[in-house]
């Protein structure tokens, strides 16, 4: 069966409707993230407040969602409230299976307004209702403590608070939609949780088959043995090996105690393996003070490495403290960094220091609550924290703060506003370019060269091409929605046989299509936004050098930036110029308010991708 429609949630007049999906954009835009991408831009004006009730939060499924192998997953696609432009954030688990079942018909279901009341969704049955929420104030676990009979995705304490990098959690904190703050959107909105209750779709013969001979090569590839062995934890000792583990705020690419909170650490503390949806194996469950808790890999790199904490029950404990709150890890660790390098440079009264543990947990404890003035600066992000600090009145040794450089990125660095997870980039040109150029802000998912070009060396066109098909390849398989880990098998057709399985017609050129048209629509939403070249610039503190010489060239990166663009067939602006987006038949999305490149196009030579000939 497809699914073609979304179901849509207006908190302001408290009313739940279902209306069918544009066949045309269900083809061009498939759903999860290239779908929410394209509601978003229909509906949102430039200005839109990301925390005001104009701003749309989607839940997005795919077409192939409850049918593939791999843990099944949601993409939560909004405006972010940290960085000012698009957002998908995306979580697997229980609760995206039980949405999948509970909304047969459904692509997504996209929550506009805001309540009076704190409210819940409760979906099951092809239906939905607004509930009020008798939780409000209580955390993630026990949040979904308060729904056995349902999967749970919610807020807790950082959400209702609106701090900047709230998550949304769902299987009780063991899954996050984690990055860009779509739980602040959820806390604006007073939207608690979503309840669904539902079972797996049920699968046809032929298509059992298919996820047979998927699941068989994803258990043979080399993506699915070091899942399979490790879970993300051996992304410590990887990073720490090849030197890109960002350690005590940025000031170091090696730790010396990755040891203690790497793989091995996490085998000696796990109760047991957390099983993953189909076969697929999860992360390894631990017992800390703050109840059970499944650290993921940016556990270790950024509350451990990052922080400087070498005790894997410390690092598991503060991991699990977040995920009660419902605040990132990634941009938590930077809060602390940051403040920590601001109290040694003298323009913060902190006590906090590399190393601690307790006064972290404290810290990120006053972020989510948003409990005094500093914490409410770090809750918007290091950038706010920094103009908080130039404001106070006090400075280093007594002196004026602004005789300090205190901006955000001197201190920890960000793109677009978003702190950089742990891979340090310094030493690792197509690290640097994806984290630079990644839709979202600075991001390692979008595409992850670091994992192959640290042990080969590559020509600048090499690289820019591997990053460029990666960033396309994703935006299609994040459309589908499918399981990260298991789209390195699917990048072969892109999931087109999948697709074909289903009824939907799709080779791997008009998927690839697809995919190039999907990352190119998100930069319309951003430069509509405000966003251009500038802002895929790597932070000042990334052209220091380390203590072992590494360090950006910034003449270098500028021409690495503009091969990129050239590849991508957009202006030297890093806009897209009005030819380009004819082509990808997006010429119905542009408006007076979308901006396209005054440059002369960019030679597209082999970047461009092939053309669809299929009639849409």
């Amino acid at each position: 069966m497809q699914r073609e429609s979304v179901l849509r949630v207006d908190l302001t007049r408290g009313a739940v409707t279902e209306e069918p999906v544009p066949e045309q954009w269900r083809r061009r835009y498939l759903g999860g993230k290239g779908l929410g991408a394209r509601y978003l831009y229909e509906e949102l004006s430039a200005d839109a407040d990301p925390l005001g009730p104009e701003n749309r939060l989607c839940f997005a499924l795919g077409p192939l969602s409850g049918y593939l192998p791999g843990e099944t997953r949601y993409a939560a696609v909004t405006k972010s409230p940290l960085t000012g432009g698009f957002l998908d954030s995306y979580a697997g688990g229980q609760f995206p299976l039980a949405l999948a079942g509970a909304l047969p018909n459904c692509l997504a279901v996209i929550v506009q307004g805001a309540a009076d009341e704190p409210t819940t969704l409760v979906v099951e049955d092809g239906a939905a209702d607004l509930v009020p929420a008798e939780n409000w104030g209580a955390d993630t676990v026990e949040t979904a403590e308060a729904y056995p009979d349902a999967s749970v995705a919610c807020i807790g304490p950082a959400g209702e608070n609106e701090v900047a990098y709230a998550t949304v959690a769902s299987d009780a904190g063991d899954h996050h939609a984690g990055r860009g703050g779509v739980g602040a959107v959820m806390g604006a909105k007073r939207l608690k949780a979503v309840v669904a209750r539902g079972d797996r779709p049920e699968i046809p013969p032929a298509i059992e088959e298919l996820r047979e001979r998927t699941d068989a090569e994803y258990a043979d590839h080399a993506t699915g043995r070091w899942q399979a062995a490790s879970g993300t934890l051996e992304s410590v000792e990887f990073a720490d090996e090849v030197g890109a583990l960002a350690t005590e705020g940025w000031q170091a690419g090696r730790f010396e105690g990755s040891e203690g909170v790497g793989i091995s650490a996490a085998r000696d503390a796990a109760i047991e393996r957390e099983r993953g949806d189909d076969r697929v194996p999860g992360g390894f469950r631990v017992d800390t003070e703050e109840g059970e808790s499944v650290p993921r890999g940016a556990t270790p790199i950024s509350l451990g490495a990052g922080l400087g904490i070498d005790d894997f029950d410390a690092v598991a404990a503060l991991g699990a403290a977040c995920d009660r709150l419902g605040v990132d890890v990634i941009e938590s660790g930077s809060a602390v960094s940051w403040t920590v390098l601001a109290a040694e440079a003298g323009v913060v009264d902190e006590t906090v220091e590399f190393g601690d543990d307790e006064a972290a947990r404290e810290l990120v404890e006053r972020i989510a609550r948003r409990e005094d003035p500093l914490a409410d600066a770090l809750g918007q992000g290091v950038a706010e924290a920094a103009a908080f600090a130039a404001r106070n009145e006090r400075g280093g040794d007594g002196a004026d703060a602004g005789d300090t450089d205190l901006s955000g990125e001197e201190l920890v660095p960000t793109v677009k506003a978003m702190a950089l997870p742990g891979y340090d980039p310094r030493g690792a040109e197509g690290m640097a370019l994806a984290y630079a150029t990644s839709d979202r802000g600075g991001c390692h998912r979008r595409a992850r060269p670091v994992e192959e070009e640290v042990f080969h060396d590559r020509s600048r066109a090499e690289t820019v091409r591997e990053v460029a098909e990666a960033q396309t390849a994703r935006s299609v398989l994040w459309s589908l929605v499918a399981d990260d880990f298991l789209g390195d098998v699917l990048r072969e057709d892109l999931g087109a046989e999948w697709l074909r399985a289903v009824g939907i017609d799709h080779d791997a050129a008009s998927l690839a299509r697809a995919g190039e048209r999907i990352w190119t629509l998100v930069r319309l939403f951003n430069a509509r936004e405000g966003f251009d070249r500038a802002d895929d610039e790597l932070p000042a503190r990334l052209r220091q050098a380390r203590e072992d010489g590494a360090a950006i060239d910034p003449a270098a990166f500028e021409r690495t930036l503009d091969a990129y663009y050239e590849f991508r067939g957009w202006g030297r602006d890093g806009l897209p110029t009005r030819e380009f987006v004819t082509t990808l038949d997006l010429d119905d999305v542009i408006d007076a308010e979308t901006p396209l490149s005054t440059d002369a196009p960019a030679p597209a030579g082999d970047a461009t991708v092939p053309d669809d000939t299929q009639t849409e």
